[in-house]
């Protein structure tokens, strides 16, 4: 947000603004523009939807969380809530794509967060949650350089973003470490069934190139540096 400039990124009122920012959103983007009654269910489908930004969760498995909490709600009414809180900004929906199959699942769609600086400053939990952050600040970079996002599935693996512009395609896989075999093999062996020739990234906090089999392994802070991706 520009805005915090003008404070310096002075940690104390840079949350209070962030926070101040997010319920005028809600207040008056959300709950006024679209009539909402039920403010406590619009708070509590936020909450959780910030909670698993980067999640792939659909509004039949929030229905059935929110019922646990004795709260019965239609997953239409969830998907309408959450559709208002798109219109505002507040999230983004990242559509699942077959890639074998070159089409569209209608179910399971992942949600990010406009700022993540907003769900630091509201609910916490950035830093516990760091892959999930990485992840959300990989993607508005994508979105700022003008890619069209979508999360891939090839059989049972899932590719973290298949980005397209003007036909031109990039995969990314964004992890926090690199820190076993197991996570190297998971982040890597997404790309099994891809065989294309676009570039293929794994992007992680590790200082050291990993890269291997043509995909290439880059420190986040470079890879969001950098001039183009190729």
């Amino acid at each position: 947000m520009p805005y915090l400039a003008n404070i310096r990124y002075a940690d104390e009122p840079s949350k209070q603004y962030l926070h101040d920012l997010f319920n005028s959103v809600q207040l008056k983007d959300i709950v006024k523009c679209n009539k909402i009654r039920d403010v406590g269910l619009l708070e509590r489908i936020i909450a959780y939807v910030i909670a698993n930004v980067g999640t792939t969760f659909s509004a039949n498995s929030l229905a059935k969380f929110l019922k646990s909490e004795q709260r019965t709600v239609a997953p239409e009414t969830i998907l309408n809530y959450i559709k208002y809180c798109c219109d505002a900004y507040l999230f983004y929906q990242v559509k699942r794509v077959d890639l074998q199959g070159k089409q569209i699942l209608s179910t399971n769609e992942k949600y990010y967060i406009a700022d993540h600086g907003i769900r630091e400053a509201v609910f916490g939990g950035n830093m516990r949650d760091i892959n999930l952050i990485l992840e959300n600040i990989v993607y508005l970079e994508l979105l700022r350089r003008g890619y069209k996002v979508t999360v891939g599935k090839t059989g049972e693996k899932e590719i973290d973003f298949v980005c397209d512009k003007h036909g031109e395609q990039l995969y990314v896989q964004v992890t926090y470490l690199l820190a076993s075999e197991d996570t190297i093999k998971r982040e890597f062996g997404a790309y099994d069934n891809i065989r294309d020739n676009f570039p293929k990234y794994v992007v992680s906090l590790d200082e050291f190139d990993m890269s291997r089999n043509g995909i290439k392994h880059q420190n986040i802070r470079d890879f969001l540096l950098a001039e183009q991706w190729t």
